[in-house]
């Protein structure tokens, strides 16, 4: 089964989705919507295809954009004329295009599907944009079933699969090719610095697997399921009510908290946003406090100063008016929030994976992990 954007207003469906399962990071929705519609403008055909329609010889490729996403600081455009780049050059769509084809041409193979690293605003509408320039089938999951800050917390990863060669591409059109990295954490952390490097922004195309290992490690239908979150949003909007009711039902996950931002502290470090929310309680939650941290993506919270909901498992903060889920790049304090709880991925709450990638004690967190199902009973 084929599944496909066909509107504008799938679009924003789309990105609302993505918005609710990113966890706060995944990238800027406004830049996620200028691509889709801009695709759409062009006469492309945006679609997903279910993972049994890949072939299993097919070569894949795993495409994301890797970057902090904090503001842009004052003094960029000082750091851009000293290495004499305009900040008005972008390639656009073309980045991960480009990545793409530069893996390709590296491997000495046509790379025949894609995969989109984690749900996020920008980092899968830009994967289903790829595809569709390129004229080659995107899968309908992902990697990781959520947004994510780094390597260790995908799929690929948790089963013991290299990422590496990959090959990168900032909107310059500056373009490295890594033939092989020490370990995972190495990938990491020189696909970081290429990012900082082209100011907090590159394409990546990785992980070149045949379509059979894809299919073992991919997160399956989360394309459509982020549509068919948004669709549910904008449906109980238009109905007069409780979006936010409604996107949990699609989910099966919990309403945690009601409150409002009371302040907000983060700092730009090593290629990353990281920072801490406070939020008062409303409503229900009157008179209790919750507090989230985040690595561009939200990964430990407190409740009246106590450890509660932990990665892997997903907090979101949304609007309780749509259920829109803010990005911690854009939220501010006075901002009226809904937290949302989901349970995360079965492989990532191995022993192992806690420790080497998705858990409190991988963030630096010298915190017990305990799934968030029993936390709500």
């Amino acid at each position: 089964m084929t599944h496909s954007l066909e509107s504008v207003a799938d679009c924003e469906d789309f990105i609302a989705g993505c918005l609710f399962m990113g966890t706060g990071g995944g990238g800027d929705p406004v830049e996620g919507r200028k691509a889709l519609t801009a695709a759409l403008d062009d006469g492309l055909t945006l679609r997903w295809h279910d993972a049994d329609r890949i072939g299993d010889d097919v070569l894949t490729a795993m495409v994301y954009g890797i970057g902090s996403i904090a503001p842009r600081s004052d003094g960029q455009a000082d750091a851009l004329a000293a290495v004499r780049l305009d900040a008005d050059d972008d390639l656009g769509d073309d980045t991960i295009c480009e990545a793409v084809r530069e893996l390709s041409e590296h491997l000495g193979q046509p790379i025949g599907c894609l995969v989109a690293a984690e749900l996020g605003a920008s980092n899968t509408p830009g994967p289903v944009v790829a595809a569709a320039r390129l004229g080659i089938p995107i899968v309908d999951g992902d990697y990781s079933g959520r947004a994510i800050p780094e390597e260790m917390q995908s799929t690929p990863f948790v089963h013991g699969i290299s990422s590496d060669p990959f090959a990168a591409v900032d909107r310059w059109g500056n373009t490295v090719i890594v033939k092989q990295a020490a370990n995972p954490y190495m990938l990491e952390r020189i696909a970081r610095h290429i990012a900082m490097a082209s100011f907090d922004g590159a394409a990546i195309a990785s992980t070149p697997l045949s379509g059979r290992e894809m299919k073992r490690v991919l997160v399956p239908g989360t394309l459509s399921l982020c549509l068919q979150i948004g669709r549910a949003c904008r449906g109980a909007t238009e109905a007069e009510r409780d979006p936010v009711a409604a996107a949990l039902e699609v989910v099966g996950g919990w309403r945690l908290f009601d409150g409002v931002v009371v302040d907000k502290t983060w700092e730009d470090s090593g290629g990353f946003m990281i920072g801490t929310l406070e939020i008062e309680g409303r409503g229900t939650s009157a008179g209790r406090s919750l507090r989230t941290w985040f690595k561009n993506e939200t990964h430990v919270t407190w409740l009246d100063g106590q450890p509660w909901v932990c990665s892997p498992d997903l907090v979101t903060l949304v609007d309780p008016g749509s259920a829109r889920g803010y990005t911690n790049t854009d939220i501010e304090i006075g901002d009226e929030v809904v937290a949302v709880g989901m349970a995360g991925l079965d492989a990532f709450r191995g022993p192992d994976a806690l420790v080497n990638g998705t858990g409190p004690a991988y963030f630096g967190f010298d915190l017990p992990y305990v799934p968030i199902e029993r936390l709500m009973q």
